[in-house]
């Protein structure tokens, strides 16, 4: 570990000092209040919403071959309800059709399959695990991610990639995608009535939402920086938007009363790869200008252009979409960006920069939106990687307005109990804290279910647990 973690700072004040170091605008809350703002209610779609917490959606790898929910994945919603989280994102990413799938265990909407009775299963679990923490359903505002991998589907096993245009880094970075098939328009327009199927299903299970996924790389972010792409879904920002809108519009049309809400990758950034000289990342040779992807300065691709993220959500608001998760790049090719941690999963490399500083900027990005949307409920994310100090950094960033929830995703797999602790005034348990390690994700990267192998009791016992940790070493 080549920087300070947060966990080594002895206090609050020590810990924002440093973070001044980093960045002189960097402020946060040096004592955390029971009941403070982190617990103040908040309406959303006309519901009252009883705090600012919020579960990122999971992707699990522990489904069906046919994606059904196993006793795993019914586990983890179990414990989802149990946060005490007011706002559960999407908790799943649910593929809407096979070829979809990011992995051969991922929930999906397999037409032979009654998904709709998954669906149902995994609210049911939820509930139970509300009910443990002593919530009633109305006290959470539960949706379903919807989504296909496109570029990163894997639906066997191996890379089966759908792109939506020809990326040249990408191309490089991951050479089974550089000749793999283009969706037609004909495709993509098939696809996304299976948005709409799904969505008709969650519906009917008592879903509040549906997150229409736009992150990370998958299809419909990958779209968004398709502006090579000939025909009616590529080139100018209204090309690149069609398939969403078509999808938001024909869910409005079958789904009256569901919500719809969106994960968003607001920006991105060239692709990184591994420095064999020191391992660290870096960003990959391109030409400029760089118009391959979203929310991508053109001559510094390393750095953002906000002009039509910022124009994007002027159009989710004319849309009636009021709820925006936000997040940044993707966990494939600029993991750093995406999720700040001190360890890289197997396949990854070291940050380039003091993960701190890529915390800062998810801050930075979500209060930019803030400020040119204040309608819009936005979901903050990264906060894990600030581990004992994440509620300090919250309770700010909320009191001061600059985002309405805090996401947690990798937190809540090994302590899914913090938003209660946190509003109730107790003290964190340090030892079920998230240290970033990165195993929830190097396990299914090689072909294990994901879980918190270090922390959680029920994952570490599993044999995976001692394959992973090897794997984090440095062995094979």
């Amino acid at each position: 570990m080549r920087f300070p973690a947060p966990g080594r700072f002895r206090s609050a004040a020590d810990f924002a000092a440093h973070l001044h170091t980093l960045d002189a605008d960097w402020h946060i809350d040096e004592s955390v209040a029971a009941n403070g703002p982190l617990a103040q209610s908040i309406t959303v779609h006309g519901r009252t919403l009883g705090n600012r917490f919020a579960c990122h959606p999971m992707e699990g790898w522990d489904g069906t071959d046919d994606g059904r929910a196993t006793d795993l994945t019914l586990r983890r919603w179990r414990n989802f309800g149990r946060s005490g989280a007011a706002l559960i994102w999407g908790g799943e990413a649910f593929a809407v059709q096979r070829d979809g799938r990011a992995n051969e265990r991922q929930l999906y909407l397999d037409p032979n399959v009654d998904a709709g009775a998954t669906m149902a299963a995994l609210l049911t679990a939820l509930r139970e695990g509300s009910a443990e923490a002593g919530l009633k359903p109305e006290d959470q505002f539960v949706g379903l991610q919807l989504t296909h991998s496109g570029r990163f589907s894997r639906p066997e096993g191996p890379p089966a990639p759908l792109v939506a245009h020809r990326h040249p880094q990408l191309g490089v970075k991951y050479p089974h995608t550089k000749d793999a098939h283009m969706l037609t328009d004909g495709e993509l327009e098939a696809l996304g009535d299976n948005y709409i199927k799904a969505a008709k299903l969650a519906h009917t299970a008592g879903f509040d939402f549906v997150d229409v996924k736009s992150c990370h790389g998958y299809l419909l972010h990958e779209l968004l920086g398709a502006r090579t792409r000939e025909g009616a879904y590529g080139g100018d920002l209204a090309g690149r938007t069609r398939l969403f809108e078509r999808i938001v519009a024909g869910i409005r049309s079958e789904c009256p009363g569901l919500h719809i809400g969106v994960r968003l990758s607001l920006c991105d950034i060239v692709p990184f790869e591994k420095d064999p000289a020191t391992s660290l990342g870096r960003g990959m040779a391109c030409e400029l200008p760089y118009v391959h992807g979203f929310g991508v300065d053109q001559d510094e691709p390393t750095k953002f252009d906000l002009s039509e993220p910022l124009q994007l959500l002027k159009r989710y608001e004319e849309l009636g979409i009021e709820l925006v998760n936000v997040t940044l790049g993707s966990p494939y090719y600029n993991p750093h960006l995406q999720r700040p941690a001190a360890y890289p999963p197997s396949d990854g490399y070291q940050p380039p920069e003091d993960p701190l500083l890529y915390v800062k900027v998810h801050l930075d990005a979500v209060r930019a939106a803030k400020q040119a949307s204040p309608n819009l409920k936005f979901v903050g994310t990264a906060y894990t990687y600030l581990q004992e100090w994440l509620a300090n950094v919250a309770q700010y960033e909320v009191r001061e307005g600059h985002v309405d929830f805090v996401g947690l995703g990798r937190m809540l797999l090994s302590y899914p109990e913090l938003p209660r602790d946190v509003i109730a005034g107790e003290a964190v348990q340090k030892k079920r804290i998230c240290r970033t390690f990165s195993d929830c994700t190097t396990g299914p990267r090689n072909g294990m279910i994901s879980g918190c192998f270090p922390l959680d009791p029920f994952y570490k016992a599993m044999p995976e647990a001692a394959k992973i940790k090897k794997l984090r070493d440095g062995g094979t």
